[in-house]
């Protein structure tokens, strides 16, 4: 028995030595490979942006503009006569006629995108100037030309002339190229204050502040006044957006600023530099986006995705067959989340092009080609400020509403833009209308996607709609001419 525990004791203790041997490989493993993981998180890590800043700084410039602006006369009285003040507001004016016309002067930032000289900048940073010069980061000065311009991005192209210049190109803006988190670096001339580097990340993609074709990549990369125009680097020193505005209560830098991304800044500056204006694409209707409180008035929608037409006037759209009503999931293979990203795809699509587009009509997948028109010269003839009357009596009070159907009277007293469907008189302040923002004014044209030009018309509809089990009805409304969809609950 002796010898047995004494056996036991060593195969004990031999086990202990085994199971430490093993721990301590695992422990140098374990060392190793956070080791590893640390390298390669500093090598991700910059230690500096000088390589970077000394590759692209060539290629960016200082912009100064000057303008003739409308003088100012001195108001007489806003010192007191006698004051020691006086002589220097004397001063200020001598030689000046009262309200004669002065120069005034702008800064702002740019970047070189060809060799022979194409600078871009933005619009507003050049916008009304009648003299631009060029600084580069030589110290070389150079009068520019402007080649073309576009209010929606606020993108503007100049032109030197100069041969052989170093210049930048545009890189991916998208979500593979400009990851939120990722490294940027920001240069200009903030302040006036000459070239100047900032670094950051990237803090949020595809941000809108008001513009239709909005698509800004926001950074916390120091952004001032004068870095207006200067491009925003990634870290292989491409161009992924165009400095335009920062979010300030006091006009400086806090940490946010937006940059035009380089997937809308790149089309249109080839398209100002081969025709000096935006050629965009145009489908030629009137949408909206689909929310959630419409999903259940919907055939055949799961979720609250893609753009609901309103309006469908003589057109590209019309002309492929596309009706008020449908819900447009596809255009050009690319998946429609809303509105707003229709309009940008739209926009950025060539005009006369042929593209297949997806719509959602009656609960079934409807598959139409439609050639796109230009945006530029069809949107005002397609959707012009009108203005009509007509008539036909009857009212009745339906979810809330007070409904009647047009009448002469009624078209003037609500200065009414169509001859057809139901004008609201009344509405119920506690109901689900009133709820959705409906007024008086407001005419409803269509019922769960069918004309209604009479309250039997309406009726009928919601018995449909009642019928087939549904707690809500999609309306069309328009007001001022101008249509949206409501999505109404049917009453119990």
């Amino acid at each position: 028995m002796k010898q047995t525990a004494i056996a036991i004791q060593q195969n004990q203790a031999q086990a202990r030595r085994v199971l430490t041997a093993l721990f301590s490989v695992l422990a140098v493993a374990l060392a190793l490979l956070l080791a590893q993981v640390t390298a390669a998180t500093a090598q991700n890590r910059p230690n500096t942006f000088a390589d970077l800043a000394q590759k692209v700084s060539p290629s960016v410039v200082n912009i100064t503009t000057s303008t003739m602006v409308a003088g100012r006369t001195m108001p007489r009285g806003i010192v007191p006569e006698g004051s020691p003040f006086e002589d220097f507001f004397n001063d200020l004016d001598r030689g000046r006629p009262d309200g004669a016309p002065r120069r005034s002067s702008a800064l702002g930032s740019g970047f070189v995108i060809s060799a022979d000289g194409f600078i871009v900048t933005n619009n507003h940073v050049i916008e009304g100037a009648d003299e631009i010069q060029i600084e580069f980061f030589s110290g070389e000065e150079m009068p520019a030309t402007l080649i073309g311009t576009d209010p929606n991005t606020d993108i503007a192209v100049l032109k030197v002339d100069a041969e052989n210049l170093p210049f930048v190109q545009f890189g991916d803006s998208n979500a593979a190229g400009a990851r939120v988190g990722d490294w940027v670096m920001a240069m200009g001339n903030p302040l006036g204050q000459g070239f100047s580097v900032s670094a950051g990340i990237v803090s949020a993609r595809n941000r809108a502040l008001s513009g239709t074709y909005d698509d800004y990549i926001q950074t916390d990369a120091a952004i001032n006044r004068g870095n207006s125009g200067g491009p925003l680097f990634n870290m292989d020193g491409d161009v992924i957006g165009v400095n335009t505005a920062i979010l300030s209560p006091n006009g400086g830098s806090i940490g946010i600023g937006f940059a035009m991304s380089s997937a809308v800044v790149s089309n249109v500056v080839d398209q100002l530099i081969e025709f000096g204006e935006t050629r965009r694409g145009w489908l030629g209707v009137r949408i909206q986006d689909v929310t959630p409180d419409m999903v259940d008035a919907i055939d055949g929608l799961d979720l609250a995705r893609g753009a609901l037409v309103t309006d469908v006037p003589a057109g590209p759209a019309e002309d492929a067959g596309m009706m008020s009503g449908d819900v447009i999931v596809n255009f050009d293979a690319v998946a429609i989340e809303d509105t707003r990203e229709l309009v940008r795809i739209v926009g950025n699509s060539p005009v006369g092009k042929s593209v297949p587009v997806s719509v959602l009509r009656d609960g079934r997948m409807v598959e139409l080609t439609v050639v796109l028109g230009r945006r530029e010269t069809s949107e005002a003839v397609a959707f012009p400020a009108s203005s009509d009357q007509q008539e036909e009596p009857e009212e009745a009070e339906i979810m809330g509403l007070t409904l009647s159907e047009i009448t002469p009277e009624l078209a003037e007293q609500y200065s009414l833009t169509t001859e057809t469907g139901l004008v609201i008189t009344a509405i119920n302040p506690e109901s689900d209308a009133a709820s959705k923002g409906l007024l008086q004014g407001d005419v409803i044209t269509e019922a769960g996607q069918k004309p209604v030009a009479s309250v039997i018309d309406l009726q009928d509809q919601i018995a449909v709609a009642t019928e087939a089990g549904r707690r809500s009805i999609l309306l069309l409304v328009r007001r001022g001419g101008d249509p949206r969809f409501v999505a109404l609950v049917l009453e119990d």
